[in-house]
């Protein structure tokens, strides 16, 4: 039975202190990106610069890095880490998978994940923040 899994993003405004990955990520957009993921998927992860992927309830530390300026090599490397930990975990032909996340986050997951037979959605590709934000309202 195909299930649907919703990839979110991790950002830059964080608490400081550990905490619970959903709690740790504190900008309206994770707020909301989190809320539509749990409302419309069968299990949703975080999509860490740092950690990889990582369940909502995992705790995790603070930290400051992202994909942004990370190189080609670094990036490519970070999404087969994440991929192998995707299979291992939860993922499965026919699955839906919701990707709210920027290009460099998703670059080099979308492809392999459609090569194993998921269907891959990026619902808000192409909007501006502001937009992303009102796309993610309308639907939590």
């Amino acid at each position: 039975m195909s299930r649907t899994i919703a990839l979110v993003a991790c950002v830059a405004s964080k608490a400081d202190t550990p905490r619970q990955a959903r709690h740790l990520y504190t900008s309206p957009w994770f707020t909301k990106a989190s809320a539509y993921a749990e409302k419309v998927a069968d299990a949703w992860f975080i999509l860490s610069a740092k950690y990889g992927l990582t369940g909502p309830s995992e705790i995790i530390a603070p930290y400051n890095e992202t994909l942004n300026r990370m190189p080609v090599a670094r990036r490519r490397a970070w999404a087969e880490q994440v991929l192998l930990d995707l299979r291992e975990v939860i993922v499965e032909p026919g699955d839906r998978i919701i990707i709210l996340a920027g290009v460099k986050y998703r670059e080099h997951l979308v492809e392999p994940l459609a090569a194993l037979g998921c269907r891959v959605e990026v619902p808000m590709e192409g909007l501006g923040v502001g937009k992303q934000l009102q796309w993610l309202s309308q639907r939590i």
